[in-house]
């Protein structure tokens, strides 16, 4: 099997370890004979970006979102098809807030989104940051199950018709606000770095999954070793006082 993987504003959008993430997914393709290619893009490139099975962007603070905007609304019709055409998308932080209709930062600027999805997110005031190692009880695919990561984000995402997770330590779309992430059949965008993926790796092969049906239709991957990552887990879990339950 082959797998084509696309990491947008790989230069600019990479905040507390997103790059982990590619590292991971091409760790865990490889270890299974997967061919993964991971192909890079910027600002100003002319890459067409629709044809990838897999789609990730990291996350970014006000100066760099306000970077990349422009030249991400130029892409939104290759983004369109690549969605249209099944492919899959890991959205962090920055990126997960850029797909919905627009940020409002701190001077009340806005940043326009891609409008694909319905959420908003609008800057907090300095008080109701949501930052600090979070824990929740996520849902995806039709699994349930525990994970961790780090959320360091003053905006606020609302209107999320279908979260990624019920939080379980930590904050989430909003200020105490109970749900983390969103994610649909195609999506997942969370606030996790951490990086989200090494000490998930369920998230991983699922998103590894959903990436494969692009080309294979529904796979199955050959079972890992993971019991480091789940220790690591597992640690964090216990850390912030979170009964490990899976």
């Amino acid at each position: 099997m082959n797998l084509k993987i696309l990491w947008m504003y790989h230069d600019l959008m990479d905040l507390y370890g997103d790059k982990g993430n590619i590292q991971v997914l091409k760790t865990r393709c490889e270890r299974r004979g997967i061919d993964c290619q991971v192909d890079v893009c910027t600002i100003g490139d002319g890459l067409d970006v629709s044809g990838y099975d897999l789609i990730f962007m990291g996350g970014g603070a006000d100066f760099e979102q306000n970077l990349i905007y422009q030249d991400l609304l130029s892409r939104r019709e290759a983004l369109q098809k690549a969605l249209d055409d099944g492919a899959a998308f890991l959205l962090i932080c920055g990126g997960y807030q850029l797909f919905g209709q627009y940020y409002k930062d701190q001077d009340g600027k806005i940043v326009e989104g891609l409008g694909f999805f319905d959420y908003y997110t609008e800057s907090s005031d300095r008080d109701h940051r949501c930052i600090g190692n979070i824990a929740v009880q996520a849902a995806m695919d039709g699994e349930v199950f525990q994970a961790v990561g780090f959320e360091n984000h003053g905006g606020q995402t609302k209107n999320v018709a279908t979260p990624f997770a019920r939080v379980l330590k930590g904050h989430g779309n909003t200020y105490d606000g109970g749900y983390e992430g969103f994610v649909t059949d195609q999506v997942l965008a969370t606030y996790m770095h951490g990086s989200l993926l090494p000490k998930n790796p369920r998230v991983a092969d699922l998103v590894l999954k959903r990436a494969l049906r692009r080309r294979y239709g529904q796979v199955e991957l050959e079972p890992l070793d993971d019991t480091l990552e789940k220790k690591a887990r597992d640690t964090m879990l216990t850390r912030l006082g979170v009964r490990v339950e899976d």
